[in-house]
Parts: structure tokens; sequence; C-alpha cells
């Protein structure tokens, strides 16, 4: 842990939940950055906060509510007070199913201010940190969905496309000041409970059972995905990354 003997900067992760957001906080805590974790529930990111302190690391646990303007404010504020915000991850979920004639106006509203409004002042909050300073990572989670709508994810892909389009927007705009703006596409199942869960609801117990190894993504690997693009030299900036495993069909 501390790996990184400069000034302390802050890492903020939006959206720590417990599978990929709590690898990208414990990624970037093993770096020696002060994570600054949030969540609906911030009470369940105790867990993460300790495994990170014993670790050596540093992490600040907060509830969040992402779709808050005043909160999101507020959270930049508190990391921005005790470091340089150096790297904000837009990590929000919101991925559910309904058949179109099943979509009520809350639902479809309610994935586009977690999955597109949350990211918007989330990034627009990183960059009035960072523009001052010249210098920074805004990256967003998008998904399968992000690219493409499928049957009954309607309100979840019209969110997701239109995260991608603000992410877009914002690394046209900021990749001149220096402030690297980047997508990450999860094309495919990441290995949590819920997802095997929906599998063998699917598939079986044997098919998931006897699934061979590598074929869900873990946690670790998109967080290690994260930290490459933020340690990336500004010369070869990647904007937008798919990642998917060795057996996704794509």
């Amino acid at each position: 842990m501390n790996k990184n003997k400069t000034a302390p900067k802050t890492a903020l992760v939006i959206g720590a939940g417990d599978y990929i957001g709590s690898a990208i906080a414990r990624r970037f805590a093993a770096e020696g950055y002060i994570v600054h974790a949030g969540r609906r529930n911030g009470d369940k990111l105790a867990p993460l906060v300790e495994e990170i302190e014993a670790a050596g690391g540093q992490c600040r646990g907060k509830t969040l509510d992402a779709r808050s303007e005043e909160a999101i404010i507020d959270f930049f504020a508190e990391a921005e007070a005790e470091a340089p915000i150096d790297v904000c991850i837009f990590n929000v979920g919101g991925n559910v199913n309904f058949p179109i004639l099943e979509t009520t106006e809350r639902v479809f509203r309610k994935v586009w201010e977690l999955s597109c409004y949350a990211g918007f002042l989330a990034g627009r909050e990183a960059a009035r940190h960072m523009v001052p300073r010249e210098t920074g990572s805004i990256f967003f989670t998008g998904a399968t969905a992000s690219l493409r709508g499928g049957i009954g994810y309607s309100a979840f892909a019209a969110a997701k496309h239109g995260l991608r389009g603000h992410a877009q927007a914002m690394a046209r705009e900021l990749g001149p000041k220096n402030i690297h703006v980047a997508h990450l596409v999860i094309d495919a199942g990441v290995e949590t409970a819920w997802v095997k869960d929906r599998m063998r609801a699917a598939l079986g117990d044997e098919a998931v059972d006897n699934m061979p190894p590598d074929r869900l993504m873990k946690p670790d690997s998109i967080a290690d995905t994260y930290w490459y693009l933020h340690t990336q030299p500004r010369d070869a900036w990647t904007f937008e990354l798919d990642v998917r495993p060795y057996a996704e069909k794509w």
C-alpha cells in the first residue's frame, strides 16, 4: 500500500458498489490515493473502508445520492479539502429489464437520473476542480447498452447512450485542457452473485457450476483497466475502451 510517494491526491468513486466500485477503490488506494467512495447506502461501505485501512490505505465511505446536485457538490468539496482531486470515476448502475409496455414513466425517469443525469453532475463537478489545475482524469462506466439497445432495456440503453454522448462531448472539450476523459464499455457479465443468480435462472445450476475459468469478468480486472487508463501518457490517450472475456461473443 501507499506506493505513491508524492503529495497526496484524491480518487473519487461514485457508485462504490460491492464489486466493480469496491475493486476500483482498492486499486487506487493501493497506489497511495485517498479514496472517497460514495454510494446510496454508505453504511455498506464499512467493510471496504476497514479492508483498505487494514492494508495501509485511506478510504472515506460516504452516503451519496448521485442524483442530487447539492450532495454531489458537497461530496467533491469534502474530498478536495483533504487533497486535490486527481481522478473521478462514475460507476453508477441502473441496469433493469422491463418490456416496453411495462416500462412506467417512473422507471424510465429513475434509470435516466441514475445512469445519465448523475453522470452529468459528477463530470461537471470534477471538471470544475480539475480545469483550473489543468490535470486530472474523469472516467465513466458504460455497458453493452451504451452501444446498442436490447430487448427490455429501453430505459437503460437510453440512459447509457446519453452518458456516452456526455462523455464524448466532455472529452473533446477538456482534452486540450489536459483532462483525460474516458468511457469504459463493459461488454459482458461481471462475476457477481447477482449475475450468477440470473445465469442460474436462465441456464440452470449445472451450466453455471461447470463454467470455464474467466468466462465472466472479474471486478479486479476492470479496476486494473481503470488504473491503466489513468496512467496512460497523454500523447496516446484512449477515449473509449471496451472489455470482455476471451469467450464472450460480440
